[in-house]
C-alpha cells in the first residue's frame, strides 16, 4: 500500500501491549502469540506511516487505580500479575490521549482482556482477572468530572457479563452488549430482559444474536439500534469493546463476521477509544480486523482490505435470521426509550443473589448483594464467600450517594463480622478501606 501521502481525517493513537510475558497455556487460546501478527500486519501495511497515526507507550495501573472498581480477595497482587498492570494502564493512556486532546481517538490493543471480570475477584474467569474497561472508565471520571455520561458498546462475541454486573446499578454509564446468543454460547448470560438495576433501569442493553449472524445481521443493530441510541443519548464519550472472535474463523465461537464487517461497524459506531477484548483466530483474523479498525477510526478508506480467503458471497443471513434480528432491534429501541417511565423503587433494600464461577481458575463465589434504594444512586454491600475459602463483605458508596447513603455504607463497614474481609469503597471521596474482619 502506498502510504506517502496519505493524511488521517482523525489523529488516531495506538497502545500496543502484546504481554508476550503472560499467557494461561502455551496450547490456550489466550497465549502469548494472539498480537504477535497484528503488529506485524500494522507495520507491513504502512499504518504508522499515515499521517496521524501514531504509537504510543501503555502506562501502569495502580493500585488505586484497581481499587475503584474492584474487590480483590484476598489483594490485588494474589490475583493479578504485572501484565494485568499494563494492560489496565494502557486503556488508561488511550482516554488520557484523548482527553488532553494529543489525538482523536485511540485504540488499546492490549492484553489481558478484562470484560468477563466483575466487581468482586476471586481469580481469573472467562481469560480475565480484572477488567480493562471499567477501569479506565473509573480513571476518567475521577480525573475528568465534567464527563458524566458514558457508553461502552461491547461487541465481542461473549456477552461482557463483567462489565454489566460492575454498572448494574450506575445511572450513568450506559452499556450495550451484542453478542452471540447466551444459550448456545459461554458465559450462559446476557439477554434482553436483562436491563440493569432498579436505580438504572434500560442503562443496560443486551442484543444476543442467532449463531451464523453475518456482515448483515450486525451492520443491522448497529445501523438501527445502536447509532439511534447514541444519538438520543449524546454521551460526553463513547468506548468500544472491541472484541474480535465473531469472526468465522475464530475456533471457539459460531459467527460470520468478516473484518471489512468490524471496519464497518466501527465507522456507524464512532466510538472515541476502542478496547481489544477477546478474538482467537490469530494468523486469520486479528492482523485483518485490527487494521480494518485501525483504519476506520482513522477516517482512511478500509474497502480494500479483506482475508487470503474472503468470498464475497461466501455468507449470506437468512431471511428469516434478519427478520428476527430486525425484531429483536425494535424491542430494544422499545426498551430503551420507555426506559424513563419504569417506576424506580425509592425505598427500602433490594436483594440480589448469584453463584459465579470462575471457569479459568476453577473457584465458585456465592453472592448475596444488598441495595439500599433510595432519591440518590444509593448503596450496597455485597456478601462473598468463595470456594478458595476466603469471604468478604464488599461496600460500595457511588458517586453522588446522598449522606443517609453515606452513613449507611459506613455502618455496614464498621458492623461486619463473620467474614476474613471487609473493604469499602468511596467513590465521591476516592478512597478504598480495607480491614479484617
Amino acid at each position: 500500500m502506498k502510504t506517502g501521502r496519505i493524511k488521517a481525517k482523525n489523529r488516531t493513537g495506538l497502545i500496543f501491549f502484546p504481554a508476550y510475558d503472560w499467557e494461561i497455556s502455551a496450547f490456550h487460546p489466550e497465549r502469548k502469540e494472539r498480537l504477535l501478527y497484528t503488529h506485524d500486519q500494522v507495520i507491513e501495511e504502512g499504518l504508522l506511516d499515515i499521517e496521524g497515526i501514531s504509537e504510543f507507550k501503555a502506562g501502569i495501573a495502580t493500585d488505586k487505580d484497581i481499587s475503584r472498581v474492584h474487590f480483590c480477595l484476598p489483594d490485588i497482587d494474589s490475583v493479578i500479575t504485572d501484565s494485568h498492570r499494563i494492560s489496565a494502564g494502557g486503556c488508561i493512556e488511550a482516554a488520557r490521549l484523548v482527553l488532553e486532546k494529543k489525538v482523536d481517538r485511540s485504540f488499546a490493543l492490549v492484553r489481558p482482556p478484562g470484560h468477563h471480570s466483575m466487581r468482586v475477584v476471586h481469580g481469573c474467569r472467562g481469560f480475565c482477572n480484572i477488567n480493562m474497561e471499567a477501569i479506565m472508565v473509573e480513571w476518567i471520571r475521577t480525573n475528568y468530572p465534567h464527563i458524566k455520561k458514558i457508553v461502552i458498546v461491547d461487541t465481542d462475541c461473549h456477552h461482557g457479563d463483567g462489565t454489566q454486573d460492575i454498572f448494574w446499578h450506575d445511572p450513568d454509564i450506559l452499556f450495550i452488549s451484542v453478542h452471540q446468543d447466551g444459550r448456545t454460547l459461554y458465559p450462559w448470560s446476557g439477554f434482553p430482559e436483562d436491563l440493569g438495576g432498579s436505580g438504572a433501569r434500560g442503562m443496560t442493553l443486551n442484543v444476543p444474536l442467532p449463531p451464523g449472524t453475518t456482515d448483515d445481521g450486525f451492520i443491522y443493530v448497529a445501523e438501527n439500534l445502536i447509532r439511534p441510541i447514541l444519538d438520543e443519548f449524546k454521551p460526553d464519550i463513547v468506548i468500544n469493546s472491541a472484541g474480535q472472535d465473531n469472526h468465522y474463523s475464530d475456533p471457539i465461537t459460531d459467527m460470520q463476521f468478516t473484518a471489512g464487517g468490524y471496519a464497518r461497524l466501527t465507522e456507524i459506531v464512532s466510538p472515541d477509544i476502542c478496547v481489544l477484548e477477546g478474538g482467537y483466530s490469530i494468523e486469520m483474523a486479528l492482523p485483518y480486523i485490527n487494521t480494518g479498525i485501525i483504519l476506520s477510526l482513522a477516517g482512511v478508506d478500509y474497502s480494500y482490505l479483506k482475508e487470503p480467503d474472503f468470498r464475497p458471497d461466501r455468507f449470506k443471513q437468512a431471511s428469516v435470521e434478519m427478520k428476527y434480528i430486525a425484531g429483536l432491534c425494535d424491542s430494544m429501541l422499545n426498551y430503551w426509550r420507555k426506559r424513563q417511565g419504569i417506576p424506580l423503587k425509592k425505598e427500602g433494600i433490594v436483594e440480589r443473589r448469584k453463584t459465579v464461577r470462575y471457569d479459568t481458575d476453577n473457584i465458585v463465589d456465592r453472592q448475596a448483594e444488598f441495595k439500599k434504594m433510595c432519591d440518590c444512586p444509593g448503596v450496597f454491600r455485597i456478601e462473598t464467600r468463595a470456594s478458595t475459602g476466603n469471604s468478604a463483605t464488599c461496600v460500595h458508596i457511588p458517586r453522588g450517594a446522598c449522606e443517609s447513603c453515606r452513613s449507611q455504607g459506613i455502618e455496614w463497614f464498621d458492623s461486619a463480622e463473620g467474614f476474613d474481609f471487609v473493604q469499602m469503597q468511596d467513590m465521591d471521596k476516592d478512597i478504598f478501606t480495607s480491614r479484617k474482619g
